[in-house]
């Protein structure tokens, strides 16, 4: 327990030590948990928008002119109980007539009353189906189509593909980046912890002659590097809060009109960026600190 301590103590003393390479240790790290959480906050939101966007993709599902009312009821509880379809909103004949003339002919009402009291979409029922994965729409449609009293099923087509591609485009560049991010702050917080060692290494000498066990030696600089990876994880975490509700803040207030612009909460933000920087920052630290002290420190 003693070494422990030892080893805490020697580490900060360690930091104040080398205060160049320490600013510069900790400020590397710093931009780096900064850059690492910044892209992080834009790949959830873009992952929350796609899902939003997800949300809104759905089928349109026909009936036979001739079905009964009954049968069409039918056909929407089989479509409730298939794998996949989160809700369905039945439209009928009259809302989708209301809905066309709204888009179609908004401010020409001498064009619709040519129809007179007839309604020209007067088969046109349907049913608006919403599934939980926008890539399982069309093996929802399949089944769809196969039940009775179905006459057509219209979906968004590629809607399916692009956001299932553009998910995994995402997954991609952001795995890339942080590994590159990662190897960029590990090489440099063992390169200030080299530092650290060639200063001491006469101390460090003398503690081996007097019978200083190898743990009791390098103890401390894996402190050191612990101590600088959660200080340089601590300072991101603060400043990418006030910058994340300040830009939020900004983006909601002057682009509002923007449907499909949404944002994760800072709750939900960081629920999962204050663990996941602290540990990165402790976990560089120390491998950067492992690394380091195998290769610099011949003991």
């Amino acid at each position: 327990m003693s070494t422990f301590f030892y080893g805490i103590k020697q580490g900060f003393k360690g930091m104040f030590q080398n205060k160049m390479f320490t600013l510069a240790a900790i400020g590397t790290i710093t931009a780096c948990l900064f850059i690492l959480g910044v892209f992080y906050t834009l790949f959830a939101n873009f992952r929350f928008m796609v899902y939003k966007a997800e949300s809104n993709v759905g089928l349109t599902v026909f009936f036979d002119q001739q079905a009964t009312d009954a049968e069409i009821k039918g056909v929407g509880e089989q479509i409730k109980d298939i794998d996949g379809v989160r809700d369905i909103k039945y439209v009928s004949a009259d809302e989708a007539w209301e809905k066309f003339k709204s888009q179609k002919f908004e401010g020409k009402d001498d064009l619709t009353q040519a129809f007179g009291d007839k309604n020209p979409l007067q088969y046109s029922s349907s049913y608006e189906v919403y599934f939980d994965k926008v890539a399982d729409q069309d093996k929802i449609a399949e089944e769809i189509k196969s039940l009775d009293g179905v006459r057509k099923v219209n979906g968004i087509q590629g809607a399916a593909g692009g956001l299932s591609n553009f998910n995994r485009l995402l997954a991609y560049v952001s795995i890339t980046i942080i590994a590159m991010l990662i190897l960029i702050s590990v090489f440099l917080i063992s390169s200030a912890v080299a530092m650290g060692i060639a200063v001491r290494k006469d101390e460090i000498a003398i503690m081996k002659l007097i019978g200083a066990t190898d743990a009791f030696v390098k103890m401390p600089f894996y402190f050191e590097g612990i101590f600088m990876g959660l200080i340089g994880a601590l300072i991101p975490i603060g400043l990418l809060r006030i910058f994340y509700g300040t830009v939020v803040g900004l983006l909601e207030k002057h682009f509002a009109s923007i449907h499909f612009l949404s944002f994760l909460s800072v709750v939900d933000i960081f629920t999962v960026v204050i663990p996941v920087l602290i540990a990165a920052g402790v976990i560089i630290g120390l491998l950067g600190s492992i690394l380091s002290v195998k290769k610099h420190l011949n003991i």
